[in-house]
Formats: C-alpha cells, structure tokens, sequence
C-alpha cells in the first residue's frame, strides 16, 4: 500500500514525535516512520536531563560564535524546556515533568578561575545563575564552589514519548513502527518497500541515514555510561549535577559526569549517574574495557553519594558531539525539502526540541531566529583545531586493516561473544550465538569502509569511524550505514 502525505518523518524519538506533533497542531497531514519501536533508539537511553546549562561551556560558545548568538543559544535551550512544559500541560502528559535547580562544579583537573569565567558568560546570555560556596546536594561539597543554575527540569522520557503518540493519533497523524525506511529522495522514500511520498521529508533518526559523509564530518560519535541504584526517599532533593569534565583528556569533548534524581515508588528515588565516554569503537584506545567503566563510574558517584543501595541498572547510549558545540536542525545541505535534526551533543532533549520549533517553522514559511544558528549548512571556522583533531582520529581508524586479528581460531570464541578474524585479505566479524552457531559478517562497515569493532557491553559491532553499530546478527542499528554487515559462510572450525 502506497502512502501519500504532506509531511514524511523517519525517527520515532523525541525529535520526530516532537517535529510530527507541532506540525499536526500547526494543520500539516503527517505520516511518521519509525525503523523499531517509539523510544527504541537513543532517545530511549537518555538521562533526560531538561538544561541550558549546557555540556559545553558558555564561553567557549561566546569566543566560537560572539555574546549576541551565545544569548540566543541560551534563549532557544530556556524556551525548549519552556515548550516541552507547554505540551506536558495541554497533553496533560503523566511523566514526573518537575522543575529543579541545576550545579555545575569543577572537575579535579579543571581550574578554579574557569568557573568564574563560565558565571560571567552564563549573565551575560542572560541566564539566571550564582556562584554557591559550596554543593548543596552531595557529600563532601561544604567547601567546593559550584555554579548554580534556576529553572532547569527533569522528567520521564518514555512516558513523555506516550504522551506525545497520544496527542499525535488524536490530531489525525499516522505513526508506522518496524517500518525501515531506505531510498530517501525529495519526492519521499521507500518503506519495508512501499513508496510514502510527500512534499517535506524529515530525517530524525540521530545520526542522519541519507547522508554520506557531509554531515559526518561535522559530528563525531563517542559512547557514554550511566548507573542507576536506589535512595531512601528524602534523603536528597531533586536535581541536575554536572562536573566540567576532564581537562586532561585524550578525546576532544573532555568527558564530564552527570547526575539527577527520579521518582521510583513510595520508598525510593533513583540516583541516575552517568559518564566515562570515549569515542565510539575505540574504548581499548584509553586501556579501559567496557565493564571497568562501570566501576569506576559507580567509585566516583559513590565518593559523592554514599547512600546509594546496588547498583539496580547499567546501560549505555550514543552520542553524537559537532566539533562546534551545537546541534544541526533545518534544511539538509544542498536540499530544500529534506530536514535533519542531528548533533545532539549532551543536550539532546533541548535540542530536538529546538530542532522541531525550527522545522516546523520552516515548513511553514516562517523565519526562525534561531535557524541561521543551527543550520546543517553552516560552517564554523574557529573550531578548525578540533576538527583536524577528530579527522585525525577517524582517519587513523583505516589502519585496523593492517593490524592483527583478535582471534586465530573460531574455537577461540565463546558463546555470547563477538570477535574478529583474518582470513588472507579479509576481516571477518564473528559472533557465536548461545546454541553454538556462528554468525560471520565482513567487517567492512557498509558506510565508508572502516573496520568494525566488538562491543562487549552492548553485544554489538560498533564503527569507530563514524558511529554505525551493528547487532551480533550483523543487522544495522545506529546510522550513518544504510544496510546490515555483508553475510559470509565460514566453517565453525575456521
């Protein structure tokens, strides 16, 4: 069955759903495709930290682009908290939605007169922040500075993504789930093989699926951590916490922590914890596994929260850093109906909000004073420095052809496990399932021919290039890659 509509949104995130609601309001027919299910993707890992305190620090952003753009910066992140409350309102959307105060305090490695740079930047974009003699909410805070920051927020993620799936049936729109989208042109796309056709597509699925390269070039894929455990109820208020990050680090984002507090039931909250990120494929590049960065994640939030309980949950997400700080929403490079909401940074919530107020905008014909600032198309040459760095990187990732294989055997490899294997000229990715089987893909990634490499934690072959990962079944779940690993038949003795 063939599909016509005004409006063709792929993702079924914050971004999409976000996007398809406001143009509905706004009187658009929309049909939304998702490749899984609503909340499958990135957005279902998020923290859902609701900030314009922002993971990047306000004055950079004021020497990269200037005080009148830093001020919009803040303004538009201050108004997309500002509308996800707005539609938490009039959808009367169940989902924790509460305001809380937010600290910003300094990493060890970060130096004390940085914070009062970041004070002064924060007044001047016209934030409401102050300077804290010490952390209210941690321990061992009396005598550490923080910076404080009003009105940031914090809610349920997927009970937000419900709540906006209603409001979005209820005003006629269409929502296809396991529907993979492919082919994407100006005149629409295919879908599990039918032709959807419309005159506005927007691509929201993270990490842009109809781009090759250009938009890769401008944002970098790194994995980030989090850990959960349970608190007695009362014993801390609800907030958002952040350190500045590691000034001493190898990767250009200089990796920070982040926490905050959720309801869990009647005698506990959740303490939320995250960090420990580093480029996507590429943990061994630190010497530190997948697994130990949960341990060390769990030893730094208990320095800080002792009244932690175990540990009740662990997961890691994607994200996806511009070498500029901002995230990029509007019209695709060189096209005029095709739109993108990609380089979530830290902040994607804010972001994909933003990117839905711009979009939708756009495609009503009305300026957005905030396009010009997120545009894909833009080009920041005060960033050169990281940019090199971070091509650099991405370009020494092509030398996993040259090196040795994990392993010399499949009899090497133990079941739930994934590894790589030469065979001449080849590099083969191996996964060996639990009734003994082998799954055997090439480990070319389908994108731009880097080499994949094994994701123990999350059981997946990730691309340290540009950010793809894929299942042990070979099958493609993180952009930028169209297809799945190529099949190749091996011998289970090979």
């Amino acid at each position: 069955m063939d599909i016509q509509t005004e409006v063709l949104i792929i993702g079924g995130g914050i971004a999409g759903l976000t996007t398809a609601y406001k143009l509905l309001k706004a009187g658009k027919k929309v049909v939304l495709v998702e490749d899984g299910y609503i909340g499958s993707g990135e957005t279902g890992r998020t923290t859902a930290h609701l900030a314009s305190a922002l993971d990047d620090r306000y004055y950079f952003l004021e020497n990269i682009f200037g005080e009148a753009a830093t001020k919009l910066i803040a303004e538009s992140h201050t108004a997309a908290i500002d509308e996800i409350e707005k539609i938490v309102t009039d959808l009367n959307i169940d989902c924790s939605f509460k305001r809380v105060n937010g600290y910003l305090f300094l990493h060890e490695t970060d130096k004390d007169e940085n914070l009062n740079k970041e004070f002064r930047a924060t007044q001047k974009a016209g934030l409401q922040t102050y300077i804290l003699k010490k952390i209210p909410v941690i321990t061992g805070g009396k005598n550490q500075r923080c910076l404080a920051f009003s009105d940031q927020a914090q809610f349920h993620i997927m009970h937000y993504l419900q709540g906006l799936v209603k409001g979005i049936i209820a005003l006629g729109g269409t929502i296809y789930t396991q529907a993979h989208a492919e082919d994407i042109t100006k005149e629409g796309a295919k879908v599990n093989g039918y032709t959807f056709s419309a005159k506005h597509i927007v691509v929201a699925t993270n990490s842009p699926i109809n781009d090759t390269l250009t938009m890769h070039t401008k944002q970098h894929a790194y994995r980030t951590y989090v850990i959960a455990g349970k608190v007695s109820k009362g014993t801390l208020p609800y907030f958002l916490l952040w350190d500045t990050g590691d000034q001493e680090s190898k990767w250009v984002t200089q990796p920070y922590h982040y926490v905050r507090l959720e309801n869990f039931d009647d005698q506990y909250d959740l303490l939320i914890s995250g960090g420990e990120d580093h480029k996507t494929g590429q943990a061994d590049e630190e010497g530190i596994p997948q697994s130990e960065r949960y341990k060390r994640l769990e030893a730094w939030t208990r320095n800080y929260f002792p009244m932690m309980d175990d540990i009740s949950y662990r997961w890691s997400g994607q994200v996806l850093e511009p070498v500029d700080s901002l995230g990029f929403m509007g019209k695709n490079p060189g096209d005029d109906n095709i739109y993108i909401i990609t380089g979530d940074s830290g902040n994607g919530m804010t972001h994909t909000t933003i990117g839905a107020m711009i979009i939708c905008d756009s495609i009503m014909g009305i300026k957005n004073k905030w396009a010009d600032l997120y545009s894909p198309s833009r080009i920041t040459l005060k960033t050169t420095g990281d940019f090199i760095k971070e091509v650099g990187n991405m370009a020494s990732q092509y030398l996993d052809w040259l090196t040795a294989s994990d392993l010399k055997s499949t009899a090497e490899l133990l079941v739930g496990e994934g590894s790589l294997l030469s065979s001449g000229l080849k590099k083969i990715a191996v996964y060996r399932n639990y009734d003994n089987t082998l799954n055997a893909f090439s480990a070319v990634c389908p994108h731009l021919g880097c080499i994949v490499q094994w994701n123990k934690d999350e059981k997946s072959f990730d691309c340290p290039c540009h950010g793809s990962r894929f299942a042990s079944d070979g099958t493609v779940i993180n952009g930028p890659s169209k297809t799945n690993l190529h099949k190749i038949n091996i011998k289970n003795s090979l």
